[in-house]
């Protein structure tokens, strides 16, 4: 009998957010590659019932995950207290399934780099985020890469031009994010009455979650000035708010009544039925106002044959060719967002042929088969084959 290969995997979140989704597509690459995983995430969400669904093995722990609001006195104490006990969790997981291999999705999460060195255990690390501060956070993590990680995977160009300055051994390699895109392929020609929505709209749509990065308010000042020239639009919102983060969803529904947009404008909040979102959709805004690393949902955007409208900020300007498949437009300029939308909105066979290009262009560059071919070969690199 062959014993199973365990590879413990640590995930900073339980949301089925961006992150999420592309470490449900490792996992299971993982466990087609005859290994077994064994996922810690730090407390319940969607992400754990759809993995135990699909049968893989989880644990709950918190794995005191590291945010900027913690970089402070008080609140380093309390995640050094939180990867304390953390690390003594994974010492007891350890002897249980005798991990060959850590796997740490996120930069947020830092215990695993601690505790796969102390047990000289190869470590990977997916790393997301751009993250421009607090400088001492940025240098803490540099050092950490450094000190763990030969070859930690960076989702875009954007995330490599950010850290690779800073690495002085690490040599981080780019592997586009890359999804199952059969559902964003499908009609659904029924979307906008089950949504709610008005049939005779052009729908304008805007997802992420609510974080002082994803541009909520400056996508709300677009609608503003849309919907006084162009009454046959309408706005959608998808996303809830991070944790700490709700006085940010209370601005949005401030700015909504303060600017007469509650007829203009509606909020779905979170949504597990993105398919269905995107069919009901037009045109497709990320307006990001802090650096955005490869965000999945513009690749979802586009395979269900959206034109986007998104911020130069991080990887969105790898995704989205300018003038083909949408246009990019400066971060927080209002002006040259209201004008990309509105060439869009009063074209409508350029809004189509743009949506067709992008869907072309993520099933040929950004295609899950070319994502898991990169992935598998990196795994193999850090681990021998029995």
């Amino acid at each position: 009998m062959v014993n199973s290969r365990h590879i413990l995997f640590l995930q900073s979140s339980s949301e089925q957010y961006g992150s999420g989704k592309i470490i449900l597509q490792v996992l299971r690459l993982y466990r087609s590659e005859g290994l077994t995983p064994v996922v810690v995430l730090t407390g319940p969400g969607p992400l754990v019932e759809e993995l135990k669904a699909e049968g893989f093995k989880v644990r709950i722990q918190n794995l005191g995950i590291l945010r900027r609001k913690y970089v402070n006195p008080a609140g380093l104490l309390n995640r050094l207290s939180k990867n304390l006990k953390a690390y003594r969790f994974l010492d007891q997981l350890h002897s249980e399934f005798k991990f060959e291999l850590v796997y740490s999705n996120t930069l947020a999460v830092i215990v695993g780099a601690y505790w796969a060195k102390r047990n000289r255990l190869p470590h990977i690390w997916h790393i997301h985020e751009i993250l421009p501060g607090p400088a001492p956070l940025v240098k803490l993590l540099s050092k950490m890469i450094d000190s763990s990680t030969p070859s930690p995977i960076v989702v875009s160009q954007a995330v490599l031009d950010h850290w690779k300055p800073k690495l002085k051994l690490a040599n981080p390699e780019v592997i586009h994010n890359g999804i199952e895109y059969d559902e964003f392929l499908k009609t659904y020609p029924n979307a906008k009455s089950e949504l709610g929505l008005p049939v005779d709209k052009l729908i304008i749509t805007m997802i992420g979650r609510i974080n002082p990065g994803k541009g909520q308010l400056f996508f709300l000042e677009m609608a503003t000035k849309i919907c006084r020239t162009f009454p046959q639009c309408h706005f959608v919102l998808v996303g809830d708010p991070f944790p700490g983060y709700e006085h940010i969803l209370d601005e949005i529904r401030m700015a909504i009544m303060g600017k007469g947009l509650e007829e203009n404008v509606t909020d779905l909040g979170f949504r597990t039925d993105i398919t269905k979102v995107l069919a009901a959709t037009d045109i497709f805004v990320l307006p990001s106002i802090l650096p955005d690393s490869f965000p999945t949902v513009i690749l979802e955007a586009m395979a269900s044959g959206k034109p986007i409208v998104a911020t130069r900020s991080g990887g969105a300007s790898e995704m989205v060719q300018d003038g083909e498949t949408g246009f990019l437009i400066p971060v927080g300029d209002v002006a040259k967002g209201v004008l990309a939308l509105s060439t869009l909105i009063e074209n409508k066979d350029m809004l189509l042929e743009m949506g067709k290009a992008g869907r072309n262009r993520v099933l040929k560059k950004f295609s899950l088969e070319a994502f898991e071919e990169k992935i598998k070969t990196h795994l193999w690199q850090h681990l021998t084959r029995n």
